[in-house]
């Protein structure tokens, strides 16, 4: 069964809903970067979180990028989305060491530390836009609600969870973002507020729900009439190419593909989100310069 998101509206369009079930998703970043269960969780929530909102954007070739920046065990996540949901990312430290809190739960905030959430919203045009929040605690659920809040002041309900097996792989990934609309009666909300605090962990609803998103809304919209407008099936899917590299390449110029020959006669690139390493040799960096001089 491969990761799939729903989004809807609930009690007449006062409510709209994002929710997630990315076990698959998270599993295969898990493997390609060989993470900790710490680490594990921490991107695997990133992704989940990257992943929605991605879906909310409207245009084919808009781009989310997240970023987290940490002072802990963990000083940086990025994720990168498309508005189909297909998500990519990677953690500066794959093996971050283990942390229970006082629930005994992973410590991701506290492997994080403080920092700063960075939202980079790509539509194609000339700049790029960027918003930027502190992190509340590192858990980052609180700290997406809080960029939604204080950045785009829109209220959110936001759940985010990675549950690891004993073995390391992940047993259960998913999450939730339920945002009141503008002309939403306050009574809903208060509802929406009290129902959130008494949920279970959203890592328990995706395995109490057998991984199926739609009953997974039956549990998180318990108090609420909703409607399942649209579903979409994601993956982690990382778009690097050669080809993408070798333009990279070119675009650096003459003169640095020269130094490249002549120190190296090659070039080693590794693309951080799949671990796929490219080298282009001397003979075709030649021809690469020769493109870079003409252009």
């Amino acid at each position: 069964m491969g990761s799939k998101l729903i989004r809807g509206i609930a009690e007449s369009g006062q409510l709209r809903f994002f929710i997630g079930e990315t076990t698959d998703l998270v599993e295969k970043a898990r493997k390609i970067h060989e993470t900790t269960p710490v680490s594990s969780a921490a991107l695997g929530r990133l992704l989940t979180a990257s992943s929605m909102m991605g879906w909310m954007m409207k245009g084919k070739k808009d781009k989310l990028t997240l970023q987290i920046k940490g002072s802990a065990d963990i000083s940086h996540i990025v994720t990168v989305s498309d508005s189909e949901g297909k998500a990519k990312g990677y953690v500066s430290n794959s093996k971050a060491p283990l942390k229970l809190n006082e629930k005994g739960k992973l410590d991701v905030g506290g492997s994080i530390g403080e920092g700063q959430l960075l939202v980079i919203q790509d539509f194609g045009m000339k700049e790029p836009y960027i918003g930027q929040s502190e992190l509340v605690s590192g858990e980052i659920a609180e700290d997406i609600a809080a960029y939604f809040m204080y950045s785009k002041q829109e209220p959110s309900a936001v759940s985010l969870g990675v549950f690891v097996e004993r073995d390391f792989s992940i047993g259960a990934a998913g999450g939730f973002i339920i945002q009141p609309m503008p002309d939403c009666n306050p009574f809903l909300i208060d509802i929406l507020e009290d129902h959130v605090k008494r949920l279970e962990s959203i890592s328990d609803i995706v395995r109490k729900s057998g991984g199926n998103v739609s009953k997974m809304a039956e549990i998180i919209l318990e108090p609420f009439l909703f409607e399942i407008l649209e579903e979409q099936e994601v993956s982690y899917t990382c778009d690097c190419s050669r080809k993408k590299v070798e333009k990279a390449i070119i675009s650096l110029g003459k003169d640095e593909i020269l130094k490249m020959i002549e120190e190296d006669g090659k070039a080693q690139v590794n693309c951080h989100f799949c671990n796929t390493n490219y080298v282009i040799g001397k003979e075709r960096l030649k021809a690469l310069m020769d493109e870079a001089t003409a252009s």
